[in-house]
């Protein structure tokens, strides 16, 4: 068990490592001017999105060569290693690019396909939410004090203070759940990308609901609300994996998970 141990501190410390690397690139672009692309997926992308996977992806090659990556920047390789790291190396590209510093970097090594470790890096404000599988969920704040996240007790819709992204990223369908669950909730609130989820985490945020999010978006989110002692799954209430359809609930307990996803999946709400 030691021995499990001191490997587990050894990835954590390493993932925070990557973490601190990719905040200082990042935040050495933020609020310049960047030549601004477009991808296939009419997201937009800059070279500073790109300057930071390339680093991570050098740094994992570098440290161990056997395990694979996943990025959204630049693909994938030896995906069949039973070690993979996945970084989304600026998570919220559009708040970079207009100055909003609500955007992170998240960092997940998954062990045989299931997500072991999750950070969840906010660069611009100094903050960092830290989970590992099976055992706790860590905040750092910008002064460098920790404590161990605990998920609020929220059981109920009504009393929820729930975050969604963009109401336009949704299909029409999922449009209306979505509508419901905002008519629900005690305190509606849009955007963040990936900050919900670690408020989530710290008890602040009870209820966060999207979808078209890719395994970058979420695989380091899974060990993040999972530490704290919330729930995440898709929106049938199964794991995440890579096969996932992008369409992903976090709660801060079993009974508002089931509570949204009854909203999520009811026929006559469509």
């Amino acid at each position: 068990m030691a021995d499990t141990d001191n490997e587990m501190n050894a990835v954590v410390r390493f993932a925070e490592f990557l973490a601190d690397r990719a905040g200082t690139v990042s935040l050495s672009g933020f609020r310049q001017n960047h030549e601004v692309k477009c991808k296939d997926d009419k997201s937009p992308v800059t070279a500073i999105d790109q300057g930071v996977e390339t680093l991570v992806r050098n740094l994992v090659s570098e440290t161990f060569p056997s395990h694979g990556f996943l990025g959204e920047e630049f693909g994938s390789i030896n995906l069949d290693s039973p070690d993979v790291w996945v970084v989304d190396p600026i998570d919220g590209t559009r708040s970079f690019i207009t100055g909003w510093p609500i955007w992170g970097t998240l960092v997940a090594k998954l062990s045989n396909n299931h997500p072991e470790l999750g950070v969840i890096d906010m660069p611009a404000i100094g903050e960092r939410w830290v989970g590992v599988r099976g055992k706790s969920c860590i905040f750092r704040d910008a002064a460098g004090s920790t404590q161990i996240c605990r998920a609020s007790d929220c059981k109920l819709l009504e009393n929820a203070r729930f975050y969604t992204t963009n109401i336009l990223y949704f299909e029409p369908a999922d449009k209306l759940r979505i509508e419901t669950l905002l008519e629900s909730t005690a305190v509606p609130r849009f955007g963040g990308d990936c900050y919900p989820y670690g408020l989530l985490a710290s008890g602040f945020v009870d209820l966060v609901v999207e979808a078209k999010l890719e395994p970058y978006d979420y695989f380091a989110l899974v060990p993040v609300v999972e530490g704290a002692g919330g729930i995440i799954t898709d929106w049938s209430g199964a794991s995440l994996t890579e096969a996932s359809d992008g369409r992903v609930i976090a709660a801060a307990t079993a009974e508002l998970h089931q509570a949204a996803l009854s909203v999520l999946t009811t026929p006559d709400k469509v």
